[in-house]
Order: structure tokens, then sequence, then C-alpha cells
């Protein structure tokens, strides 16, 4: 079964999306085709990129690179949790990003994003220019989530079911890409 890392970007202490990264996490495993586990950006603690030579050569210096290097490498798939910054996506997601260059490659890439009225879509696409230059496929497929604190109770994120169906709808195109793309990395 392939794996999926779903990916908690905030790192903020008042953060509110681990609840949306839990639900997610439940939508994929009831999903029941990949087999998903949360990374949270927070716990990697990676610091403004430190590397110092590019992520393309692979020869990383610091343990907190090799680290992250192969918890990415052993995803087949990702999603990624995440709320807008400044009309724009986390500088957090930004940072995880440039570490890397080929544990990404020829890997899919799905968002739940989640904030105000525009429920960080603006994130969301801020970042696919980045995912695309890593060579991420980012499928279209998405849960864009407005207002979510409105479905937030004693810490469970429980949104309706237009929410549930568009996350079954996004895992079953993850799904189909996860395939696709394993033959391009010889997976």
């Amino acid at each position: 079964m392939h794996k999926l890392m779903v990916v908690l970007v905030s790192t903020r202490p008042s953060r509110a999306g681990e609840p949306v990264a839990k639900w997610t996490l439940a939508r994929a495993t009831a999903h029941g085709k990949l087999e998903a586990s949360i990374t949270d950006l927070r716990e990697e603690a990676l610091p403004l990129y430190d590397e110092p030579k590019h992520p393309r050569l692979g020869q990383y210096e610091h343990e907190h690179t090799v680290r992250w290097a192969a918890k990415v490498r052993a995803a087949d798939a990702f999603v990624f949790v995440t709320p807008e910054y400044n009309f724009g996506m986390p500088p957090s997601l930004l940072n995880a990003l440039t570490f890397l260059a080929a544990e990404w490659a020829y890997k899919p890439a799905a968002f739940v994003s989640y904030g105000g009225v525009s429920a960080g879509t603006r994130s969301v696409q801020m970042a696919k220019s980045v995912l695309t230059t890593l060579k991420i496929m980012p499928i279209p497929e998405a849960v864009s989530l407005p207002f979510f604190t409105q479905s937030i109770k004693d810490g469970v994120f429980a949104p309706g079911d237009v929410q549930d169906k568009a996350a079954m709808a996004m895992l079953d195109e993850l799904t189909r890409w996860t395939t696709a793309l394993a033959t391009m990395r010889g997976a």
C-alpha cells in the first residue's frame, strides 16, 4: 500500500489546524487506499534553510535535514493541511519544501486548506508553483474549509457532508496519481 504523509503545516503555538489534520487523517484512514500518517512541521523543527549545498546534490550536512529527507523519501503522496498567512503560504511550508529536491519528485500532493472567507485558497495557489518546480504534481481536487473554527467543538473538527465528500473525492484522485507516478519513480 502506498504511503500518504498528511503534513500539518502551521507551527504557531496558537494554531487551530491540528483538529483539521486529525480529521484529514481520519478521512484518509476511512478511505483505506493509502497508508496515512501525520507529520507535524512544528515537531520537525526545521530551522530556516541552513544547508550549505544546494538540495539537488542530496549532500546534507545537518541531522535535521537527513531525518526530513528520509521521511519525505518514504512517502508516496502528500496532503498539506495549511492555513493562509498574509494572502500566501506559511513560511514553514516554503522552508520545509526548500530543504529537499529529489525526495519530492514524481509524487502527487493535495491540499486541505482552512481559514476565514477565503478558506486558505490563496495559500494553495502560491504553494502550487513551488510544488511543480520540485516535480510534485499538485492535483486540482482539494478541500477548502471557510470559517473552519465554527466546526471545532471540544478540540474535534466535525464539518458537514460537503467536506467529507470533497475529502473522499480528493483521496480518490490522489490515489490514482500516486499509482501512476510510482512508475516514474521506479517504485
